[in-house]
């Protein structure tokens, strides 16, 4: 049974058993807050996982500051992307247990008590050069945020392809991969041809004029020849790292052991 559902049936049991009444349960049943200029999602955390995300660009500083208080009054977990320095910096002196991480541009904040990881294994967030290390890293803060331990393999790009072979080991004991790469994208399928970890791709604006802004890198991925790669929008780091999370927590929903390299970790050794 989901959260969700159980939270439903406390509601009608206590309707039924008239210990609220007709308003009371209606106000309960709403599952968003009205706060005016937002209606912030309170069921999220317990339909998806997770409470709902703060998107910074085209807020007003005193409205992200508003909603990152709701959130951490009654979450375990909280993430805003996509924030101006400015307005971290408001937000820190009202809340100053929150983290801001200039590369990524995002405000996190973990419960006292709530630990770092909630899986086993880790995500593998690799970039293609340092100009895309601003996405890889909203993306690497982003699986934090979700419960996963996250390892950085940056600039192994394809110019100098001996960088990425240096460091497969880590990127192959990854129970998923995020690859950021801009220029012509190849590293997602280059990577995808040495690897059986599930791969999203994420293609950056970095480039120069045939770019064209990203989508050269976003149409090398999504026509790649390699199998095994899921491919987001130009420059979604989050995106990318909320995918990256939901196949690292697979095992923990359904109970299976993780995976190592490929194999159940509980798999005994042939004889």
């Amino acid at each position: 049974m989901r959260a969700s559902d159980s939270r439903l049936d406390q509601i009608l049991s206590s309707l039924y058993e008239q210990r609220i009444s007709p308003d009371e349960a209606r106000k309960l049943l709403v599952s968003y807050q009205d706060l005016g200029f937002a209606k912030l999602d309170r069921d999220r955390s317990e339909r998806t996982g997770f409470s709902e995300v703060i998107y910074g660009e085209g807020k007003t500083v005193e409205q992200i500051v508003r909603l990152l208080k709701e959130l951490v009054g009654t979450e375990r977990r909280v993430l805003a992307t996509r924030v101006s320095p400015e307005a971290a910096a408001a937000a820190c002196a009202e809340l100053p247990e929150l983290d801001y991480n200039e590369a990524a541009r995002t405000l996190s904040w973990r419960a006292p008590g709530e630990p770092p990881a909630r899986y086993e294994g880790y995500v593998a967030v690799v970039s293609a050069g340092t100009a895309d290390q601003p996405v890889a890293e909203e993306a690497a803060v982003t699986a934090e945020a979700f419960g996963c331990r996250v390892e950085r393999v940056y600039d192994v790009g394809v110019a100098g392809i001996d960088r990425l072979f240096a460091n497969l080991e880590v990127i192959r004991g990854a129970t998923s991969i995020v690859v950021v790469a801009g220029m012509e994208g190849a590293l997602g399928s280059v990577l995808a041809g040495l690897v059986r970890n599930p791969i999203v791709a994420v293609p950056t604006s970095v480039g120069y004029g045939a770019n064209f802004r990203g989508l050269s890198a976003l149409l090398t991925l999504i026509n790649a020849c390699a199998p095994g790669i899921s491919v987001v929008n130009i420059d979604n780091g989050f995106g990318a790292g909320y995918y990256a999370a939901l196949i690292a927590s697979l095992p923990a929903a359904s109970g299976a052991a993780p995976a190592t390299n490929g194999r159940r970790a509980d798999a005994g050794s042939a004889q």
